[in-house]
This record gives C-alpha cells, structure tokens and sequence, in this order.
C-alpha cells in the first residue's frame, strides 16, 4: 500500500512555509495604515496552522528517498495545496472573491499563467497586490526546480534528456540535483533584485519595481494596474524584455557561466533557437506594423519587442491591445504562445528543446526514405535521442493536442465563442495568461467567464505546468497498483 506519510510531511512544510511568507503582505498593510493587515493575520494563523499540523501528523513517516509514486504524487500535490491556502486572502481580503475566482486567481499565480478574474486592481490594498506577486515568484523558483530535479528522473515529457549527471557540460559535469537546485536559487535571487534595481531606476516607484521585478522573472505577468504593462511605456518596456529573456533561458547555463563556463549558453541549440525564435517574430511584426498600420519605427519596434518576447516567455504582460493590429498579429502570437522557451527556466507551455526533438526526428525519417540501409538517429545539441527520449517527447505532443482540443470543446459547451475557447484552452495549457478576443484578450480578463469555464481552466493550468504526464499518470490504475 503507498505510504502517503513522507508526501504529506513536504506538503505540510511547504504549506507553512507559504503561511509564514504570508506576513511580508501583513506587515506591508500595516505599515500602510490601510487596515487590511487582519486579513493576513487571519490567513498566517489558518495557513501556518494547517501546514505544521499536517507535519507533525506525517513526520513519523519521513523516510530518506521517495520512491516513484511517492515523487509524482508529490509533484501534482503540492501545486493543489499550495494554491488552495494562497487563496485565503482572496477570500476574506478586499476583493472579496468567491471560491472558483480565490482559487483561479491563485493556481493562475502559483503556476506563473499570469491570467486574471480581478478588475480594479489599482484600488486594491498593496498588500493583496504583493501576494499576486508573490504567488507568481514561488511559483518560478518551484517550476525550475521541479523541472531539472523531479521531471527528468520522472521521465515526463523528453525531461530526461536534461538529466544532472548527462546535461550537457562540455566537458565538465554539473553538480547533482540539490547543489543545482541551490544554485540556481541564489541566481533567481540575484536576477530579481537587479530587474527591481534597474526598474526603480526608469522611474517606477519602490512598490511598482519590487512588484513588476517579481513577475517579470518569473516570467508570470501579474501587473499593480489594470493597464498592465501599458501604464509604463518607454524605456521600461525594453529592460523588461531583456529580463523576460534573461529569465526564458536554462538556468543551469547560468550556473556554467559564473563558474567561467561561457561557451555553453554561446553553443547551447535550444538557446540559439529561441532567439531566433524571438528574432523573426519581432521583425515581422515590425515591419507589418510599418506597412500595413502606418506607424513609425520606434513604436512599431518598441511593442513588437515587448508583446513578442511577453508571449513567447508566457509571462503574458500586455503594453497595448495588439489585437487592434489586425488578424496576421492575432495568428503569430497564437502560434508563438505555443512555442514557448528554454527547458529549465521559468517558462511553459512546449518549450523549443521538444520542436527541435520534432524536427530532428522528421528529418530523420525523411533521409531513411532515399537511404534506407543508413543508421540516422534524430539528434539534439550534437548527441543521440535515445528512444525513450524520443517517445516521451512524442507522446508529449499528441497528449498536448489532445488536451488543447477536449479543453477547447468543454469551454464551447459552457457558451462561450470559438474564439475565446480555443485562445482561452491555449492560455491554461500552455500557462500564457491572456487568451484573444473581446473577453480575455489583452484588454480584458477572464473575470467574465462562467464559474464552470474557470473551473476548467484551473485543471488546465495545472496539468499544462507540470507537463501534462505528471498529472494524468495518476488516473491509471497501474500507477495505484505498482
């Protein structure tokens, strides 16, 4: 029988652990004056409670290793009670919000989609705002994490090609899964506090720059204003798309470049992909701009820039409506949305390592028809997929259609328009925040949907951040049976 002890006892401590994080908005409103800080204390005590009880319940169970159940149950666990206690502000704070939109909001922070059901955000107490932010920033650092030390050894989606002992060291091996989880902690630190240096330095105050410094790096798109990104046009516009990038690159490479190693992150495929990726985008959408709307260059270039590296990354600000720019705009952020960036970042949905994985194995299949005695493996970054690689990045694919298309239709069902389903199905999925069309597009939000559409949107955002397999291998019988 599986032994939930040791996954409740993590739970427990993370639980907690959120509950304690949960006094840094508390002390915010007092100091503000503002009178919201009860709520917070009301949040701390049910949420610190809860996680620590949990734990002592579970702690007799503790063991040194998790086994393979034990792990995936952890994984998918963790990102349902997490959210679950990060909506207790939502509930008893000023937004006053009901379970379905406390939760959305939520699972929407914890799992970076940067989607949102609130209206008014300018109004909100600056401590409910820091919460959303905060939210999104956990959730960056866990994501990184889960990705380079649970997904690989779970053998989820491709994952294990970035194995620790096997990824990539030209020359040199990387330290096993704690040292790189370590690491790159202290290196998601050191980004969001320069992003909050350099933002404070275009002008933004103290509150909008700790804020917007917490979101960009997480790549999830939470703004303090309902103009979103719009409310800080200009020069802000540009650094917050370098560190959008910056974020959307593999962590680990960053680990190799302090420690002197530059020539990875200079030879890594994957990165090279995703800034062309980006650079191609931004050129068309310049240049039709130019054309077809008529605008300057600066402009043109400025929102180009920002909107296409927003989507791509899945952080999901908006500076403007770019749908306004017409239907060949609307079709290149769908499909870019899709795309996404580096594995071991902040990022999410596809992630370009499974396209070139794609592309790779297409080609081979295509020279062994003119050359069907030669032995040509599909390659990545210069070395073999094996097999396994190669099924599980597969498989990945038709699960992501399957699950894009089921999502799709289940929205349409509840009344909403084909538009708003399938760009609504995409955001959860693929965790890019704003979906297109008059409701959820980048000057809307998703507060109008039905209470049965934002329940299937939460699901969507949850299995689309864990990489669909993680999620959906609990449903077999198999896995409760091994």
């Amino acid at each position: 029988m599986l032994d939930l002890r040791p996954v409740g006892y993590v739970i427990g401590l993370l639980v907690a652990a959120l509950g304690a994080a949960m006094t840094v908005p508390l002390l915010v409103d007092w100091s503000n004056g503002n009178g919201h800080w009860p709520v917070f204390l009301q949040s701390v005590i049910v949420t610190t409670l809860s996680g620590g009880l949990i734990a002592l319940a579970c702690a007799n169970g503790v063991s040194r290793a998790l086994s393979l159940q034990q792990t995936f149950l952890l994984t998918v666990t963790v990102w349902l009670a997490l959210p679950l206690f990060g909506a207790l502000p939502f509930v008893l704070g000023a937004t006053g919000a009901r379970t379905v939109d406390a939760l959305f909001e939520a699972m929407s922070g914890l799992t970076t989609t940067g989607a949102t059901v609130f209206s008014g955000l300018d109004e909100l107490p600056a401590g409910l705002l820091l919460w959303r932010s905060m939210l999104q920033w956990f959730g960056g650092i866990g994501i990184i994490v889960v990705a380079m030390v649970f997904l690989p050894e779970l053998r989820v989606g491709g994952m294990q090609i970035f194995r620790s002992e096997a990824f990539d060291t030209m020359g040199k091996i990387l330290p096993r899964a704690a040292e790189i989880a370590s690491q790159i902690s202290w290196i998601y630190v050191g980004l969001t506090f320069v992003c909050f240096l350099t933002y404070l330095g275009l002008g933004l105050s103290s509150f909008d720059a700790i804020n917007h410094a917490l979101t960009t790096i997480s790549t999830g798109g939470f703004s303090t204003t309902d103009a979103s990104f719009g409310a800080f046009q200009g020069a802000p516009e540009y650094m917050a798309s370098v560190f959008m990038i910056l974020a959307s690159l593999p962590f680990v490479r960053y680990i190799q470049l302090i420690a002197g190693a530059s020539r990875p992150i200079l030879s890594d495929t994957q990165v090279r992909s995703f800034l062309a990726l980006l650079a191609v985008a931004i050129l068309g959408l310049t240049v039709y701009q130019m054309l077809a709307l008529e605008r300057a260059v600066e402009p043109a270039f400025r929102e180009a820039l920002f909107n296409v590296v927003s989507i791509t990354s899945g952080t999901g600000y908006a500076s403007v409506d770019y749908q306004l720019w017409g239907a060949f705009a609307m079709v290149v952020f769908f499909c870019i949305g899709l795309i996404g960036g580096c594995a071991g970042s902040t990022c999410c949905s596809i992630k370009v390592f499974r396209y070139q994985i794609l592309m790779s194995a297409i080609g081979a299949q295509i020279r062994r028809l003119y050359s069907p005695n030669a032995v040509v493996p599909p390659r990545f970054d210069g070395r073999p997929v094996s097999e396994d690689v190669l099924s599980s990045v597969m498989a990945f694919f038709v699960l992501f259609i399957v699950s894009l298309g089921v999502l799709s239709v289940a929205l349409g069902m509840t009344g909403l328009d084909f538009t708003t389903s399938l760009s609504g199905a995409a955001a959860a999925i693929a965790n890019i925040g704003p979906g297109l069309g008059p409701i959820i597009g980048p000057a809307g939000n998703f507060g109008a949907l039905n209470d049965t559409a934002k329940w299937l949107l939460i699901v969507g955002m949850l299995i689309g951040r864990l990489e669909l397999m993680a999620v959906y291998v609990l449903f077999t019988v198999k896995f409760w049976r091994a």
